[in-house]
C-alpha cells in the first residue's frame, strides 16, 4: 500500500512514456529527492526515468536501478554552478527536445532559475514549485524554505498523480561496497563520524567531537573519521583531539579516512558503520538512505528542513543559537529570500557532549 499523500493527488497524465526530474546541488540534496523518484517509478511503472543533474548523481545512482540514466546538467546560475554556458544550455536543452518528453518535473528549488530551465525542455507536461516571482509550471505549488525537503519533493510528484511509495530516503548498498567497507574497518562495531559541512555555521566544535571518539573508544568501539581532501584538515584536528585523550595503546582505535573513500567508497563505510555522528551534512543524509543509525546535529532551522523522522534508528541534538554570536544578527530568517551575515560562528556549539554521547551509546546498544 503507498504511503498517505503529502497533498491530494492530482490526476495522473496520460501517454507518460519519458520523464525528466531535475535535481542538482549538493549530496544531501540528492538524497532528499529519492522518495519523489520512487513515487514517479511507481506511478509510472513503463516510463523512461531521466535525471537530469550532477557528476556525484551519476555516479552515486549508476547501477542501482533508480532511475533509468543521469544526464549531466550544463553550467547555469541557480541550475549547475555559477557559470553561465550559452552553448552548453543550448545543446543540452536542444537534445532535451529531441527526446520528447512527457513530462518534466522540477524538484531543484524555488523555480526563479529552475522554472524556465525546465519550460525549455519542451516536455508535454510540467510541474514543480515556484515563488512569487517565479515562471509557472503547468501544475505548480508556492515554495516555502521552511518545508521538509523530502516532502516538498514528494509534494511535487503528487502534482503528477504520484503517491508516495516510501517517505524514508533509500538506496540500495552493493554487496562489494560493504566487503570493501568490513576490509577497511575491520571487526568489531565503529563510530564514524563526520565533522564537516559545507556551512561551517553547522559545524559542532571539534574537540566536543574528539571527546565523544575518545569515550567511545574507551567503551571498546572502533572509531573512523571521515572527510573528503577538502575537509582533511578538520578530520585531523578531531583525530588529534581524540588521542590526545587516549594512551598511547588506545590510539590506534582512532583513524582518519579522510580523502580515502570515493562515494561508492563512502557508501559502503556508511553502510557498515555501527553508528554515523554527524553534522548536519551530505554524508549524514546519505548514511540515513543506506540504512545506518545516526545522531545529527542540526542548527534550529534546518531540523524543519532536513531532520530524519524517525527516532529509532535516528536522533538529532539542536543548536538553540538564533542570533550569530559576532554581530547579534537575526539568523531566524534564512533561505532564498533573506541575505546572512558575513560571519562563520558555530551556531550549534550550544549542543552539549553529553547529550550526542547519551545518543551515540543508546543507538550502539540497541
Amino acid at each position: 500500500m503507498p504511503a498517505p499523500a503529502v497533498a491530494p493527488l492530482a490526476p495522473r497524465f496520460d501517454g507518460v512514456e519519458r520523464i525528466a526530474v531535475l535535481r542538482g546541488g549538493a549530496l544531501g540534496d540528492l538524497v532528499f529527492a529519492l522518495p519523489a523518484l520512487a513515487a514517479l517509478r511507481a506511478a509510472y511503472p513503463g516510463a523512461e526515468t531521466v535525471l537530469l543533474g550532477t557528476r556525484t548523481a551519476s555516479t552515486l545512482l549508476a547501477g542501482r536501478g533508480l532511475v533509468d540514466e543521469v544526464v549531466q546538467l550544463p553550467g547555469w546560475p541557480g541550475v549547475h554552478g555559477d557559470a553561465r554556458d550559452e552553448a552548453g544550455v543550448a545543446a543540452f536543452t536542444a537534445a532535451m527536445r529531441d527526446r520528447r518528453l512527457d513530462l518534466a518535473v522540477q524538484a531543484h528549488g524555488g523555480g526563479r532559475n529552475a522554472n524556465p530551465f525546465v519550460l525549455g525542455l519542451g516536455a508535454r507536461h510540467t510541474v514543480g514549485t515556484a515563488t512569487p516571482d517565479a515562471a509557472r509550471l503547468e501544475r505548480w505549488i508556492h515554495y516555502d524554505f521552511f518545508q521538509h525537503e523530502v516532502l516538498r519533493w514528494l509534494e511535487v510528484a503528487g502534482l503528477a498523480g504520484a503517491a508516495p511509495a516510501t517517505l524514508e530516503p533509500e538506496l540500495p548498498v552493493l554487496d562489494a561496497e560493504r566487503e570493501a567497507a568490513d576490509r577497511l574497518l575491520g571487526t568489531g562495531p565503529t563510530l564514524v563520524i563526520h565533522p564537516g559541512a559545507t556551512d561551517p555555521r553547522r559545524h559542532w566544535p571539534v574537540e566536543r567531537f574528539g571527546e565523544v571518539a575518545a569515550a567511545a573508544v574507551r567503551e571498546g568501539i572502533r572509531v573512523a573519521v571521515i572527510g573528503d581532501a577538502s575537509e582533511a584538515g578538520i578530520v585531523d584536528r578531531v583525530v588529534a583531539s581524540a588521542q590526545e585523550r587516549l594512551t598511547l595503546a588506545e590510539r590506534g582505535a582512532v583513524v582518519s579516512l579522510a580523502g580515502g573513500l570515493d562515494l561508492s567508497g563512502l557508501v559502503g563505510v556508511l553502510a557498515q558503520a555501527a553508528v554515523v555522528l554527524a553534522n548536519d551534512s551530505g554524508p549524514r543524509h546519505l548514511a540515513q538512505a543506506v540504512g545506518a543509525k545516526t545522531v545529527g546535529i542540526f542548527i534550529f532551522g534546518n531540523t524543519i528542513n532536513a531532520m530524519p523522522f524517525g527516532r529509532g534508528r535516528h536522533r538529532i541534538r539542536l543548536g538553540r543559537i538564533t542570533r550569530c554570536p559576532v554581530c547579534g544578527v537575526d539568523a531566524t530568517q534564512i533561505g532564498w529570500n533573506a541575505e546572512r551575515c558575513q560571519h562563520d560562528p558555530s551556531y550549534v556549539a550550544d549542543v552539549p557532549v553529553a547529550d550526542v554521547l547519551e545518543d551515540v551509546r543508546a543507538l550502539l546498544a540497541g
